[in-house]
């Protein structure tokens, strides 16, 4: 039996099903009970981000042998459990990629111009040209990186395409490491690419050494009319001291697709401020890359199930 708590493409989902019981139930992971409940017999499992993979999770699922992540972080999944339960984790590495670093384009852009905020002022009659005149190109301007894995790599690519210099850190990377050539990014360290960013994008998973990375002290270090964008994950930004740095005026803008708790709450303290583009965790989703991630990770559990 497999289990589907989370959406997946349905062609993904057939493909398990001409060769495995499945039970695909989008909306399962709303209700913790029924999704344990699920699971007695289960030998695969396959999650969204949503799905806590944690201990109380696997004691209820004793036959289980693999995990399909749908997308590339883990950190909903309790990685040294399941070790300890031999069972596998399989994320979609790089298959969702290319929606992240278009999505961190399309923001960089959005917010460096401004003119995303007009829509309600111009169908109700007004004309803010003077307002909206000084926008701002990202040709010629400095995009920072924090992570330079492969979708720092291709936001580097496509932002080079466009006429930006691009600068990163990475401490899994030696700074005379080819590859930094060969992109053309310059390395640097991470106080360093913070004051040298008009655009910061950030690409870590979040781990205790990166929670509260982008904190009140690291938001001041950064120019004043910088944008910052965060695809990564949530708890990565100190989302109060990103609202409070927006209402001072003393960053640009900012889009932040993942939060600390998702859904976000209403007494978010980034729910009212200025400057900043919220999306609901979607910078990975595409109709192209749901497809290409749930083809993979139903590749890769089907292949594991069939000789694991």
């Amino acid at each position: 039996m497999i289990v589907i708590s989370e959406f997946m493409d349905e062609a993904a989902v057939q493909s398990l099903r001409s060769r495995f019981a499945v039970h695909h139930q989008p909306d399962l992971v709303d209700d913790r009970a029924a999704l344990l409940a699920s699971l007695a017999e289960a030998e695969a499992l396959i999650v969204r981000n949503r799905t806590q993979v944690d201990a109380a999770l696997l004691e209820r699922a004793p036959r289980l042998r693999v995990v399909g992540r749908l997308g590339v972080g883990l950190d909903n999944i309790d990685l040294a459990a399941c070790d300890a339960r031999a069972v596998a984790v399989f994320p979609a590495t790089g298959a969702n990629a290319v929606a992240v670093a278009e999505y961190v384009i399309c923001s960089a852009m959005m917010l460096l111009r401004g003119f995303w905020q007009a829509t309600p002022a111009v169908a109700a009659g007004e004309w803010p040209r003077t307002a909206l005149s000084s926008g701002r190109e990202v040709s010629g301007r400095t995009l920072g990186l924090v992570g330079f894995g492969g979708i720092g790599q291709l936001v580097a690519v496509r932002s080079q395409a466009l006429g930006m210099r691009v600068v990163a850190c990475d401490p899994a990377l030696a700074p005379d490491l080819p590859l930094w050539r060969e992109r053309g990014v310059q390395p640097l360290a991470l106080e360093q690419v913070l004051a040298a960013a008009d655009v910061l994008s950030l690409h870590v998973p979040l781990t205790p050494q990166t929670r509260n990375l982008i904190d009140a002290r690291r938001i001041a270090a950064m120019k004043p009319q910088a944008v910052l964008i965060n695809t990564s994950r949530g708890g990565i930004v100190d989302e109060a001291a990103l609202a409070a740095a927006l209402r001072a005026g003393s960053l640009g803008g900012a889009a932040v697709d993942v939060f600390e708790q998702e859904p976000l709450p209403k007494d978010s303290p980034v729910v009212d401020a200025p400057n900043l583009l919220l999306t609901p965790h979607i910078a990975g989703l595409t109709f192209e890359s749901n497809q290409r991630v749930s083809s993979m990770v139903a590749d890769r559990v089907a292949r594991f199930l069939c000789v694991g």
